[in-house]
This record gives structure tokens, sequence and C-alpha cells, in this order.
């Protein structure tokens, strides 16, 4: 294992952040305190403060959360948010674009436009991607929802989906989020929410991960949910979950914590404990949509009291990332509040991500940047990077 240590000026500066003068502010999610010049030395990019082999990366904003709804797509005209996207940071997961009512609009069409487009840019920026999702309860075409299939018929539209989907990827996505979300917080299977759970059984997971592995056996393969960041009813089913499929040689490589937090609760102190039983399983760990969403009045900006406090979470939740072995990507799911999804599905909740809609850095911002660099000099100190030599797989 790697302990790091951290150093605490990161948040004692963050906390320092002023505000910005004049403006008015957005009902949803306005531009906010900036912290000021030179509080934080260079304005070198996070993936240059992070330490060798450890991957921080973000959502790329877009695609909708289902296709009928008025959803930006920044990625296909936004210069500064592509600017920053390419410049911030060494991974990016499409928040929507390979999701099925997306990337399988209709049985027989597939629609990898933004897809690909993405691959590309991370090719072109040298970033890994990660692909997200191959079975999921939710964002599923009414084609597929609504048919009338028979099990073979079904299990044959997973399985085409998955290898050709995968496969059309090989070589270029470093990890699959394979299954998502397949049980509820009582750590309950989603038997009736999930069409291939509930019309095809548990072992249909199994098989997902095998289709996926075949497709591209050099992918890392994940189980990926929410509420799993401590030690719960939801991720003790997943570690049991996890212990049998290996038994049974199952292609399961990872385990990761979305992070979806809230600072009107409380931190998940365990996180660490938490990561570190999976990746005593020889799995690897990964955080990959943290947010931390606050509550604040419309019409008006968080208080540094509270921007102190996002900081503090998202420095924690890396901190606990840092200290597994296994926990080599980090993702924020969206890095501007421009354009969060956070606003759509959390009514009076907002302010969740890293910087501004002015793509101002925010407290959150350098508290993560901060805690990088502690960890990168820290590593450099005792002569090895935390890089490729420690991971399991």
């Amino acid at each position: 294992m790697r302990p790091f240590r951290f150093a605490t000026v990161a948040l004692a500066t963050a906390a320092l952040a002023l505000p910005l003068l004049g403006g008015s502010a957005s009902a949803a999610s306005p531009a906010g305190p900036k912290a000021p010049p030179h509080a934080h030395g260079s304005h070198a990019p996070l993936r240059a403060a992070a330490p060798e082999g450890f991957v921080i990366g973000t959502a790329v904003a877009g695609g909708g959360h289902h296709l009928e709804q008025d959803y930006p797509d920044p990625f296909t005209y936004d210069k500064e948010y592509r600017k920053v996207l390419g410049r911030e940071f060494s991974s990016v997961s499409p928040e929507n674009q390979m999701k099925w009512d997306y990337i399988h609009p209709e049985r027989d069409r597939y629609d990898f436009g933004q897809a690909d487009a993405i691959v590309e840019f991370a090719r072109k920026n040298r970033q890994v991607v990660r692909g997200h999702t191959l079975l999921w309860h939710s964002q599923n075409p009414a084609w597929l929802e609504e048919g009338d299939f028979t099990k073979t018929e079904l299990r044959g539209i997973l399985r085409e989906h998955i290898t050709k989907v995968v496969g059309r990827y090989k070589g270029k996505i470093q990890q699959w989020d394979v299954a998502n979300e397949i049980f509820d917080d009582q750590g309950n299977l989603r038997t009736q929410e999930n069409i291939w759970i509930r019309e095809l059984g548990p072992e249909i997971v199994a098989d997902a991960f095998r289709w996926a592995h075949k497709a591209d056996p050099k992918a890392k393969l994940f189980f990926n949910d929410f509420n799993v960041e401590s030690v719960n009813a939801k991720s003790d089913a997943y570690y049991a979950l996890v212990k049998d499929l290996l038994k049974q040689r199952v292609p399961v490589h990872g385990f990761s914590v979305q992070g979806h937090l809230s600072t009107r609760y409380g931190f998940p102190g365990d996180l660490a404990d938490n990561l570190h039983r999976f990746d005593a399983l020889g799995l690897e760990t990964a955080v990959t949509e943290l947010d931390v969403r606050m509550d604040v009045p419309e019409g008006s900006l968080p208080t540094p009291a509270q921007e102190k406090q996002q900081a503090e979470y998202y420095q924690r939740v890396l901190e606990a990332c840092l200290d597994v072995e296994g926990c080599n990507s980090f993702t924020i799911w969206g890095f501007t509040d421009k354009y969060s999804w956070v606003p759509v599905f959390f009514e009076g909740e907002g302010f969740a991500t890293v910087m501004t809609e002015d793509f101002d850095r925010k407290p959150a911002y350098y508290a993560l940047r901060d805690t990088l660099k502690d960890a990168r000099h820290d590593d450099c100190g005792k002569g090895g990077p935390k890089g490729p030599k420690h991971r399991k797989h």
C-alpha cells in the first residue's frame, strides 16, 4: 500500500477565495467566487499535477439524460469548453453519448457520431477514455423497453450491442462500466427496473462481462454505482457478488464508486476502508462521477464557508483514492457549473463542480490540484511513482 501525506494549505488558502464583483446570478448555477491571483502558485493543469500513472478525468457533457431533454452539447460547439477539457484532464468519460438510447436509437441502427468524436478528441489530447455504460436499467430506447422479445432474442440483442460497441473501440478505451447500478440501496438486485435482469436472470451480468472481455481483452471491466462510497448494504452486495464472480473466473477487473455527494449530508468517512476491501480482492478501484452539490437559494451564490466545505469533500475523496494501491483513476462528473447535470435533477441544489460558469477555478479545483501535487512530491521522494508497476492487472 502507499499512504500519502497531505498538506492542509490547499483548503486554508481556498477559504480565502473572494466573490466576483458585479454581474447577476442565474437560477441554475451562476458563476461563483474566484480564487485570489497567485494564491496557489502557477496555473499548471490538474493532469500535470497528478502522480505518474494516475489519471484525472471528467465527464464530457452532452447527449441528454433522455433524448427528449433540452440538454446542451458543449463538446460540439463551445471552444472554451473543449480547450479546458483538453488542457486539464488526462481521462474523459462520455456523460451520455455511449448510453443505449443515444448510441443505439433503433434496433437496426447505431449512432456512433458523438462517441467517435470524443474518442478521437482523447487520442489527439493524449487522454484515456472510460466507456459508460453497457448494462443499465435507465436511458434505454423505447424500442427495447417496449419491444416484445423472446428471451433468446433479448439475449442476442445485448450480446450484439456489447460486441459491436466494445469491439468498435477495441484498444481505444481503457475501462468500461459494464454493469451500472444493478443493486438498490438495500442491496437487492433491481429485478423489476432492469430489463436484462428481469427477463434474463442475474446470470446475464456475468455474460455481459464475458462478452465485453471477448470484444476487447485488454480493456478493464468495472461495476459502477452510487451510494456505495461507504461500507453498507449496497456495497456489501457488490462485494459478495464480485467474490462469487471471481471464483467463477468471470473477467471482472474493477469496482468504482460514483461519488455524487451533497454537503447537506455527512461525508462517507469509511470510503478508503471500502475501497481497500475491493483492492484486497485483486480489483482495480476508481472514483468515476464525483460532484459535490450545495444548497443555495435561487439567485444566490455559495458562501465562502460552503465552498470551503465543498473543497474539503473533493479533497477527502481524492485522498481516499490515493491511499488505495489499485485506485489510479479519478473522474469528476463535469468540471463547470455551466453544463452541470445537477440543477436539472436536484431542485434547490447546484454549484457542484470545480469551476464556475465562466471557467474560473473554485476552491474545490485548488483542493484537488494541491492534493495531487502533494501526492506527486511525496511519491517522488520515496523513489517510485504511483504508477503502472503498482497495478494488479
